[in-house]
């Protein structure tokens, strides 16, 4: 099994910044892809963005690319979103994922197999 802890979430006002942040651990050799999805209530979760092992492909949600930045340090088994230019509409709780194939990146339709519990971002205007 592997567990995903979130951190770096918080309240903000439009046009900030916040980094999150997402540490792997148990199996962790079983991971190839990792990402961040963000849901709000009554919405389905949608994927913010997702990363290859390697990190040489990246793949991000129309609305987030050019102010987030997806990264991966595999030696410290964590996978970061840096988000600038927040705005209201960021809001929501945003999740940590990973999946032993290619889930969030490469066009695949596949739903990650592990997921943290979640972290609340909150923009106000």
């Amino acid at each position: 099994q592997v567990q995903l802890v979130e951190s770096g979430g918080g309240v903000v006002q439009g046009g900030e910044s916040l980094r999150l942040s997402c540490v792997a651990s148990g199996s962790i050799s079983v991971i190839n892809t990792m990402g961040w999805y963000r849901q709000n209530p009554g919405r389905q979760r949608e994927l913010v963005a997702g990363i290859t092992r390697d990190g040489a492909r990246t793949n991000y949600a129309g609305s987030v690319k050019g102010r987030f930045t997806i990264s991966r340090d595999n030696a410290k088994n964590t996978v970061n979103l840096q988000m600038n230019s927040l705005k209201p509409e960021d809001t929501a709780v945003y999740y940590c994922a990973a999946d032993p194939w290619q889930a969030m990146v490469g066009g695949s339709t596949r739903l990650p197999a592990y997921w943290g519990q979640g972290t609340q971002v909150t923009v106000s205007s």
